[in-house]
């Protein structure tokens, strides 16, 4: 499950705009600059969520929630109403903290401050919701404030109908840069597995389903909405072996800033390199990292 979760923030992280024009005068369009910096607000995002998922199947799946988070590793983990390492009660309302100290390396990423989660322990019911803030807390040097919560359910339907994770991500996030510039994420995502979860082990065959809309609102205080208008697959067979593709096979995310609007199609479910990005209706086609 850790394995599966972190990479499934990687790629997530990769569902952003780069483009390689100039600024624009008036802020009109997005820019190279800040579309960087959505790429680094969506990695954030999804490697801070990997954290508080992993820690929360640690503790759901053990009453003495000794977990991969707990020391001596950093971070250090600390618990109420009973400290990591003796049983909670069913129903107990749990606080966790999450001290990454001055600073250590977590997931390939320096993390410093805190996370505070918390949660109701009750394995197995399900919705399982939790919420998180931050306290001084900084990744790879950008300060984050803010909430953010995620529901996750156990659902089946007619896409996949094996019961599976559902998980809704809300969020209402700042992210300050080490040039002082702030940055504002408003929005909901839902991804789910809807291939793959009966194989634990083996990644290649998991395909993801992720839908959800945003608001990123700039520093000159320009608002960009985002939202994914058909839903994206992310599919692991397309980095499997010895392939070098996209995992983002298919979908379309619409975006909309001022008077223009621009889409990113990442095609029709092929494993391949490239997706169309179209701006006020000239179409372009672009190679994803």
């Amino acid at each position: 499950m850790k394995t599966k979760i972190l990479m499934l923030g990687m790629i997530l992280s990769l569902m952003t705009i780069s483009c390689s024009k100039k600024d624009n005068a008036d802020n009109s369009t997005i820019s190279a600059d800040e579309a960087a910096i959505n790429a680094k607000f969506d990695a954030a995002n999804d490697d801070v969520s990997a954290i508080i998922e992993e820690q929360l199947d640690a503790t759901m799946s053990s009453p003495s929630g000794r977990g991969p988070l707990t020391p001596p590793s950093c971070p250090t983990v600390t618990r109420t109403p009973t400290p990591i390492g003796t049983p909670l009660s069913i129903g107990d309302n749990v606080t966790e903290t999450i001290d990454f100290g001055t600073g250590c390396l977590h997931n390939g990423h320096t993390l410093s401050g805190i996370i505070v989660i918390t949660f109701t322990y009750n394995p197995g019911v399900y919705p399982q919701v939790a919420t998180y803030t931050f306290n001084n807390f900084y990744h790879n040097l950008r300060k984050f404030t803010g909430t953010k919560t995620f529901t996750r359910t156990l659902v089946s339907n007619t896409v996949n109908t094996t019961p599976h994770y559902k998980v809704v991500m809300d969020m209402n996030m700042t992210m300050t840069t080490p040039d002082g510039r702030t940055f504002t994420r408003v929005g909901t995502r839902t991804r789910e597995i809807i291939a793959g979860q009966n194989t634990p082990i083996d990644l290649t065959d998991n395909v993801y389903q992720v839908t959800g809309n945003w608001t990123t609102t700039y520093p000159n205080t320009t608002v960009q909405t985002s939202t994914i208008t058909s839903p994206i697959l992310v599919k692991f067979q397309c980095i499997s072996g010895t392939n070098n593709y996209s995992p983002l096979s298919q979908g379309i995310i619409t975006f909309v800033r001022n008077t223009h609007t621009a889409t990113l199609d990442y095609g029709n479910g092929s494993c391949d390199n490239t997706a169309i990005f179209t701006l006020d209706g000239v179409a372009h086609t672009i190679t994803l990292n």
